[in-house]
């Protein structure tokens, strides 16, 4: 390496196949600070990925990549039913994670925070990489220490596995940590039809959408005596992802441990 001539982070993409994976693969190779290695997708026998310097090979297992490799950031954009399989091999072989795929429960963290710091590496797990939506979720937060009564409504593409999204449970997170629990509308209400008033967290119901056209849409809905107040995301193509996902792959490679949250890397 040159004198003066800073090193770029080696990233490996896991999912590079996928939709969110190939707006990363364009986004890395994009920054001049970070360097793709290659990808990883269970559809990749005998495909590439570009890279800067030429085609990359798509390996299909996830072990074999990181030792072939050797990157110092994975970023994993697969399923909730194969996320946690990949983090323990990542996390296990000392490599940071930058994670934008969804289905964490509190078990699984705990696990991932676990691993994280007895492999002297870190793991961010964002619900949401768009900036708009971090801003969301705390404006939300901000409003619920007004209006007591609020409801959640996401919506995202047909295709996405988890409901609700990991956006909407870490919003109603934020705000039960403001707002006192309670039962929202009338206290004899009944369903006639079952779950048609949503999930529930502590009182704050979340609801569903899942329609082709959708990216991934937000609206956190708050009422009052005579009024109501609107606090929407509203993404229109995947690129807006990409500026938290660079942030992700910078910022992580200093820190240890579990992160949750985009907003725990901002300045």
């Amino acid at each position: 390496m040159k004198k003066g001539v800073a090193k770029m982070s080696k990233v490996l993409v896991n999912g590079a196949l996928g939709r969110m994976g190939s707006e990363v693969v364009r986004a890395v190779n994009n920054a001049a600070d970070l360097e793709l290695v290659g990808g990883v997708d269970i559809h990749g026998a005998g495909k590439t990925v570009p890279g800067k310097q030429g085609a990359l090979p798509v390996y299909t297992d996830l072990a074999e990549a990181l030792a072939a490799t050797r990157p110092d950031v994975v970023v994993d954009f697969t399923r909730p039913d194969v996320v946690m399989d990949g983090l323990r091999l990542i996390l296990k072989a000392g490599v940071h994670a930058v994670v934008g795929t969804t289905g964490f429960t509190p078990e699984r963290l705990a696990e991932v925070k676990q691993l994280a710091e007895a492999h002297h590496t870190a793991a961010l797990i964002a619900p949401n990489f768009a900036l708009g939506a971090v801003v969301m979720m705390k404006l939300a937060a901000e409003a619920a220490k007004y209006f007591s009564d609020v409801e959640i409504i996401e919506k995202h593409h047909d295709q996405k596995l988890d409901a609700p999204s990991g956006t909407a449970l870490l919003t109603a997170q934020m705000i039960t940590k403001v707002r006192t629990a309670h039962k929202q509308g009338h206290p004899e209400e009944k369903e006639t039809l079952a779950s048609v008033r949503g999930g529930d967290v502590e009182g704050i119901r979340i609801h569903s959408l899942r329609l082709p056209g959708y990216v991934a849409s937000q609206e956190v809905v708050f009422g009052s005596q005579g009024e109501t107040l609107k606090i929407i995301n509203d993404p229109v193509n995947r690129e807006c992802y990409m500026p938290g996902v660079l942030m992700g792959c910078r910022k992580i490679l200093g820190r240890q441990g579990l992160v949750y949250g985009l907003d725990q890397i901002l300045d």
